[in-house]
């Protein structure tokens, strides 16, 4: 039995994960969720599986069966996050933004392993979590499915015989568009991905290509691969999840359906598998086709690379403009191109270059820069 606390229960990904543990029933028990502002999807999925710990993003009158801890806000996540009372526990991180950073550094310091979705957690603070991995001796598991991928296809193998990695994108909602095209785009267009259902922060991110980039980053950090040996293709049918090749040559692949719950139940049961009710994939038929992923295209990737390659608290610069961007084209305060631009002036500026990378300042930058760009463009 493994000891479940989700936090961003009522999302995309949070949605999934109690479907899967709905799923498996003998496999584990939910202790501690958060949920956002649906107090009546609150309610249902409360009732349902009887955490002992809640957290609300604000205080509410809602009316329960029974009388579980109840907390708010991003003190109440820290709290769920340092919760600690069995033995084998899991804390799933399906949070969106840097607000998802914090309670991973709790969850580790109370000695749970981690299943990780919030990507900004590897992004700005990698060398933080890594380290902090090591020093409380806990384990930490990709929910994405491209990482998810990655793991599949290096377990059992010498990481020495690696290489490269080779992440798949299935290059978003325009995908088909030139540069020339993208003038004008609106917000319902970017939001319809064709071949995923996921949040609105994440679906634009896959519009502009920062997804990836992110992505990247993260595989750095996971699987301890330089940035060199971590490679991008555009694969449409986001049927390959990703891959790994080899010295001699030898490309190991992990296939399946475009199904999120797939990945979920591997990080919440690695290294095995749970049984999942999922639509299987018929290999008859299958066409797959592949293509270069584009930098001039997407350069929200090639940003994500320079950021990386600058280190340091660049990496918070890079997601801070980001999250703050995306804010504003999805509150219909800039254009979709206008993301790019953020972007790029925030990485470029030589400034972040004089702050010392620690988790307080990560922290700060990010809330900050967050809050300055929002603020430039509102007014």
């Amino acid at each position: 039995m493994k000891y479940i606390y989700l936090v961003g229960a009522s999302g995309s990904i949070g949605t999934q994960t109690l479907d899967v543990i709905k799923q498996n029933p003998n496999d584990f028990k939910v202790v501690g969720l958060s949920l956002g502002r649906d107090l009546k999807l609150a309610k249902e999925i409360i009732e349902e599986f009887k955490p002992e710990i809640v957290c609300f993003r604000e205080k509410n009158d809602l009316k329960l069966s029974y009388n579980p801890i109840i907390v708010y806000g991003d003190s109440g996540l820290l709290e769920i996050a340092s919760y600690h009372k069995y033995d084998n526990e899991l804390f799933v991180n399906a949070l969106v933004g840097i607000a998802g950073l914090n309670p991973t550094v709790y969850a580790i310091k109370s000695r749970k392993n981690i299943a990780l979705a919030n990507k900004e957690t590897l992004v700005v603070a990698g060398d933080i979590i890594k380290s902090l991995i090591k020093e409380y001796n806990v384990m930490l598991t990709p929910i994405d499915s491209e990482h998810s991928a990655i793991l599949e296809c290096l377990t059992g193998e010498d990481k020495a015989d690696v290489k490269k990695l080779i992440i798949t994108a299935s290059g978003g909602s325009f995908r088909d568009k030139t540069r020339e095209q993208l003038k004008g785009v609106s917000k319902d267009q970017a939001l319809n991905h064709p071949n995923w259902k996921m949040g609105s922060k994440i679906t634009i991110d896959s519009a502009t290509m920062m997804n990836k980039g992110f992505e990247v980053i993260e595989a750095h950090y996971l699987f301890d691969i330089p940035y060199e040996k971590i490679s991008t293709i555009l694969h449409k049918e986001s049927i390959v999840h990703s891959m790994v090749e080899y010295n001699d040559g030898v490309i190991k692949a992990a296939i399946g359906s475009a199904d999120m719950r797939t990945p979920i139940a591997y990080a919440l049961r690695y290294p095995s598998h749970s049984k999942l009710n999922s639509k299987p994939l018929s290999l008859i038929g299958l066409n797959l086709s592949f293509e270069e992923l584009s930098h001039d295209r997407f350069p929200c990737l090639s940003y994500a690379y320079q950021a990386a390659k600058k280190g340091g608290c660049y990496l918070a610069v890079l997601n801070a403009s980001n999250e703050a961007a995306v804010w504003l084209f999805l509150n219909d305060y800039i254009e979709f191109l206008d993301i790019e631009k953020i972007i790029y002036d925030e990485i470029s500026n030589p400034k972040y270059s004089k702050i010392e990378y620690n988790l307080e300042n990560v922290l700060s930058l990010s809330t900050k820069l967050i809050n300055e760009i929002k603020e430039r463009y509102i007014k």
